[in-house]
């Protein structure tokens, strides 16, 4: 017998029973899912935490060295630009004005003095720049030899035709000035029998370096060469010591013809009227022997020095601003035609070298 068949309405209500099998299933692999992910993440966030907090720690290490060596290595720039920087006695040029507003700021009597002596330098005697000289004891020295040899300024005639090398032992054994032996180089207390040989090696520095200087043609040249001489210390000292002795032996030279009755130039009547410079010795012991220790060089000291080196040094001291000798040169007349170097002061004490 055929199996009998169940009504319609039967079967309609034994199929929503695989559709509800079916969800509970998808349920279930929700359910085991979301399970896994939170077993998971309950492993995994010890961990994660402990990942972020290392790169945290090491992001602010990392930073705090990055400042560290930051500041270490500025002061090793700087400290490599101190050691390795030349230390130039003579600056570079700048603006004249520019330099005078820097200088000499507020409303003081002293102030507007110096602003208005700048102002008559740069726009009536044409003078754009200035050279800012090392502050101390040599400094007028300084100033004239530094122009000598950057103008390529010859050799004086009157050391071409001495050896100006043997001069110190000239002074000994011809003129008999063993008094020489005192000789003081500025704040070197060196005096003995070994000044000789000291003052020899100065003058034939000074030799060297002057003829070196006068046969370079070439402008540029004799600047770079003049920026490696005036950033040593030493070899400055020695060559200004050097014209130190040769404006003794000037004033012993002329002490001598004076004696003799000769004719002498009226400067030299002056220096030797002076108590305190009545003689080539006092002259050395109360005046030169100070110069680079105690005191720089006094007015009449510029004018043997000038005498010396045959050159006619033009000053403006800006303090006499509007008075008679705010322009003064030494020696006030040269006996030849000597070539000119200018400087400037605002006290007499310290100079500056002008840029025409």
């Amino acid at each position: 017998m055929a199996a009998r068949r169940s009504p319609p309405r039967a079967r309609e209500r034994e199929r929503p029973g695989a559709p509800a099998a079916g969800n509970d299933q998808v349920h279930s692999w929700t359910l085991l899912t979301s399970h896994a992910l939170d077993t998971a993440w309950r492993l995994a966030k010890g961990s994660v935490l402990l990942a972020v907090s290392f790169l945290v720690a090491a992001l602010c290490y990392f930073r705090r060295l990055h400042v560290r060596l930051g500041h270490r290595l500025k002061w090793w720039i700087g400290y490599l630009q101190r050691k390795f920087k030349r230390n130039l006695s003579v600056e570079a040029e700048v603006d004249l004005l520019g330099y005078c507003a820097r200088e000499w700021k507020g409303e003081t009597a002293r102030a507007k003095l110096m602003r208005k002596a700048y102002e008559e330098l740069f726009w009536r005697r044409h003078i754009k720049c200035v050279r800012q000289v090392k502050r101390d004891k040599y400094d007028a020295l300084r100033s004239v030899l530094f122009q000598i040899f950057s103008q390529g300024l010859s050799f004086p005639s009157w050391m071409k035709e001495k050896d100006i090398v043997k001069l110190p032992e000239k002074l000994l054994f011809s003129q008999g000035c063993n008094w020489i032996q005192l000789y003081s180089f500025g704040p070197e207390k060196y005096t003995g029998s070994h000044v000789f040989g000291k003052l020899r090696k100065c003058v034939e520095l000074l030799k060297t370096q002057w003829i070196d200087f006068s046969a370079i043609k070439d402008y540029h040249k004799r600047g770079s060469m003049c920026n490696v001489l005036f950033s040593d210390a030493i070899l400055e000292y020695k060559l200004y010591e050097a014209l130190k002795f040769l404006m003794l032996y000037q004033v012993t030279e002329v002490y001598e013809q004076m004696k003799m009755k000769k004719v002498i130039p009226s400067l030299f009547r002056l220096l030797f009227s002076r108590e305190t410079s009545a003689d080539p010795l006092s002259f050395m012991m109360n005046h030169l022997n100070s110069v680079g220790d105690t005191c720089g060089l006094e007015q009449i000291d510029m004018f043997i020095l000038g005498y010396a080196l045959e050159v006619k040094i033009k000053v403006f001291r800006l303090f006499k601003f509007n008075c008679r000798d705010f322009e003064v040169c030494y020696p006030e007349e040269p006996l030849r035609d000597w070539p000119e170097i200018s400087l400037l002061t605002e006290d007499d004490l310290h100079y500056h070298i002008p840029v025409f």
